[in-house]
């Protein structure tokens, strides 16, 4: 049996803990380099990475272009968070918190960071995305994925996925609690097509990448070990969205892993998405 930890009185840190992001994480926040922001040509400026977080906005923003709202147009610069990026001066004045994503609206000089809030506000910038009638509970799940997915992600995902020992309490204990909200979402989507009811809105394209991308083992890998497939009506919703051009497009953007095809380092043009992909930039 493994010697029982006994936490000291007072916690040090100790900046090689051997975790995946052990590089990375530490215990005090501002920047540690200086590093200017990238700026381009379109009203919204965003840096991001396509991590779940990431691709909730690149969704957002693209579903937007999709329903002819051209002041959406975007550029997206990459934050190689295993670089450090987001300790950069430039980053951390627009997102003091030195996370992922974070826009400036170049219209109003407005910067807005955290994803729950961008999706709000391009909601509100727009007029889109959250049905007539229906705000309330749209906005009930909207914040339900912000209070439920750090369960899953820093919760289970790193336990089961990237620490550095598997723990089997903490296996157990974050996998009963995902499961528990992936039946959430199935007992919810029996009786509805979308999270709000009949019309897909900002709860969908916050909760999809998270909860969609684990069901359809995008994320994680751990599709078959919590026996996705079982949660029919949920797997139902992920499915759809899933097939959304607007989505198929989102996720491409600011990827820097996977296959080529499906990787756009930057977004500055819709047809970026023909002509910038890794796969075609290579063959050039």
């Amino acid at each position: 049996m493994a010697k029982e930890y006994v936490p000291p009185k007072v916690w040090k840190w100790e900046s090689e803990n051997g975790g995946a992001f052990a590089s990375t994480n530490r215990p005090i926040a501002g920047a540690t380099h200086e590093k200017p922001l990238q700026v381009g040509k379109h009203p919204l400026q965003l840096h991001s990475l396509a991590t779940p977080n990431g691709v909730k906005v690149t969704n957002m923003l693209e579903e937007l272009l999709a329903e002819g709202h051209s002041g959406a147009e975007y550029d997206a610069y990459p934050i190689i968070i295993g670089d450090g990026d987001q300790f950069g001066s430039g980053f951390v004045a627009l997102n003091p918190n030195s996370k992922i994503p974070a826009m400036m609206d170049t219209t109003t000089g407005t910067r807005i960071f955290e994803s729950g809030s961008i999706l709000l506000y391009l909601a509100e910038k727009f007029g889109a995305f959250i049905p007539e009638g229906q705000r309330v509970e749209c906005l009930n799940w909207l914040f339900w994925q912000m209070g439920s997915a750090p369960y899953l992600g820093g919760g289970f995902g790193h336990f089961y996925k990237y620490a550095p020992v598997k723990i089997e309490y903490a296996i157990d204990r974050f996998s009963m609690e995902v499961k528990r909200q992936l039946d959430v979402l199935d007992r919810h989507l029996a009786d509805n097509r979308y999270m709000a009811g009949e019309e897909y809105s900002i709860a969908d394209i916050a909760i999809w990448p998270w909860y969609g991308a684990l069901l359809l083992d995008i994320v994680y890998e751990a599709a078959e070990f919590l026996e996705a497939e079982s949660y029919t009506h949920a797997m139902r919703w992920a499915k759809e969205i899933n097939e959304r051009p607007a989505v198929q497009r989102g996720k491409m953007v600011n990827r820097l892993w996977g296959p080529e095809e499906g990787q756009l380092h930057e977004r500055h043009d819709a047809s970026d998405f023909e002509l910038r992909t890794q796969d075609k930039i290579g063959e050039t």
